[in-house]
């Protein structure tokens, strides 16, 4: 495990302002927004419109406050939408409802969009998958865009952040557009990036581990009927072509080593892709290649079996999904203890509900644990605020947690209370004109009611 430390910023002036160096993960925030003009002004800016970021704008907008959102990608939702992880959960622990608010508001319209029906939730299902929500990737993102601008929000695409510069009233924040550079002034900035980029931008505290879990393609297969396949054929002459050299045994852990479970499930989230660094360009790039070198591998292979000739790849999402990356240095931390404890923290902001879920760093398994009947773990404020910073949040899965209690917190419903939370924090430190940390925590849960959260206690 790394910890990065914080580098000594110098405060200076918006035209010719510079940075002291330090040591960061990737010497990230070297130099500074210089001479690059300001081009607008927000209360909050928002760093990734995924699971958390999108929400997070949206509660932002909501409120009132100037909201810009800046995302990669050309549409919001990610891993539900771009990386087609699309049945985010859970929102239910022990038949009762623990996260609601926005992000349950849309994935349940996107439900009903569909003319479809939600899981009994009042049963306690035997597996947790039985109560995520399977959503249409299309509708879902369009209602995301529907919201966002309905709620008044400035946003992005196609646009990463480029550097960081934090100053007594807030943050400069320079982003490379696709006509190049510009630099933007936030009195907040909520990092949802998923890898804390604008927090490491910032110089803050990451921590980073030697060992990752996979990452996943997400694919549908088609072309086939499985109930008439051969099995223990497949099995044997897969493992033949593996030991053979035809195909690589990154092939075989690409389908979990278990090629028949591939096909049974017919693609769909039963692929692994191990040791990436998903955090930077060079790692998410090595990643898209592997991932989609693995599949044609494997996809010429099979369509050379029996009942397999007419196979085909009827889908694949846009990009990997990352299952972890970095964690910030948080002002509170959840550790595995408190997760599995159900430990509600003094200034907890929303519920977490999933097992304990780490996918093998070599692929081709899960050690799963599920949560003792009745346990709900909460997310302290504190754990959404790195170290040391003042107008800085970070909703996500890079919260601050150990790596057992991340491996449940990195999901979709938790990264969207998170969200949520996040952005009613910062409005509240733009309005009090204080720190994320020093807000009054009454008016906080007043407003997540207001907006249909579900605040624990």
């Amino acid at each position: 495990m790394v910890s990065n430390t914080r580098r000594e910023f110098l405060h200076a002036s918006i035209v010719g302002g510079t940075l002291a160096a330090g040591e960061a993960v990737g010497k990230e925030a070297e130099a500074s927004a210089g001479e690059i003009p300001v081009k607008a002004g927000y209360d909050i800016a928002v760093v990734g419109a995924g699971t958390a970021g999108a929400i997070a704008a949206i509660q932002a907008g909501r409120l009132g406050l100037r909201t810009v959102l800046i995302e990669k990608n050309g549409m919001p939702g990610g891993t539900t939408t771009v990386a087609a992880v699309n049945f985010p959960g859970l929102f239910h622990a022990w038949g009762r409802q623990v996260i609601a608010g926005i992000g349950w508001e849309l994935v349940s319209r996107a439900v009903a969009e569909c003319g479809g029906q939600l899981p009994d939730f009042t049963v306690v299902p035997e597996r947790h998958p039985q109560h995520q929500v399977r959503v249409n990737r299309a509708v879902y993102a369009s209602l995301l865009c529907e919201a966002l601008q309905q709620a008044g929000v400035s946003v992005l695409f196609h646009t990463i952040p480029a550097q960081v510069e934090e100053q007594e009233e807030g943050f400069l924040l320079t982003v490379c557009t696709k006509t190049g550079l510009e630099t933007l002034r936030a009195g907040v900035v909520i990092d949802a990036t998923g890898d804390a980029n604008v927090v490491g931008l910032a110089g803050y505290p990451l921590v980073e581990h030697d060992t990752l879990q996979p990452g996943s393609l997400i694919l549908t297969l088609a072309g086939y009927d499985f109930d008439a396949l051969d099995k223990e054929h497949l099995r044997k002459v897969f493992q033949e072509a593996v030991e053979k050299g035809e195909l690589t045994p990154e092939d075989d852990t690409f389908v979990r080593r278990n090629i028949v479970g591939f096909l049974a499930a017919r693609g769909d989230n039963c692929t692994h892709v191990t040791n990436i660094n998903g955090r930077t360009s060079t790692g998410r790039s090595e990643a898209e290649l592997r991932s989609r070198t693995c599949l044609l591998h494997v996809y010429r292979f099979l369509r050379r079996q029996p009942g397999l000739e007419g196979l085909e790849i009827a889908f694949m999402a846009p990009e990997c999904g990352i299952r972890e990356t970095v964690t910030i240095q948080g002002e509170a931390t959840i550790t595995h203890e408190d997760y599995v404890s159900g430990r509600l923290w003094q200034d907890a902001v929303c519920y977490s509900f999933y097992p304990i879920d780490l996918h093998y760093a070599r692929g081709g398994g899960i050690d799963t644990r599920p949560l003792q009947p009745g346990t709900v773990p909460t997310v302290p404020r504190g754990a959404l605020v790195p170290k040391g910073s003042r107008r800085l949040l970070a909703a996500g899965r890079c919260l601050s947690s150990d790596r057992e209690a991340n491996s449940a917190l990195r999901v979709q419903a938790t990264c969207m209370a998170c969200g949520q939370a996040a952005a009613v924090l910062a409005a509240q430190a733009v309005r009090e004109n204080t720190g994320v940390m020093n807000v009054d925590m009454k008016g906080v849960y007043e407003i997540l009611r207001q907006h249909r959260a579900i605040v624990p206690g």
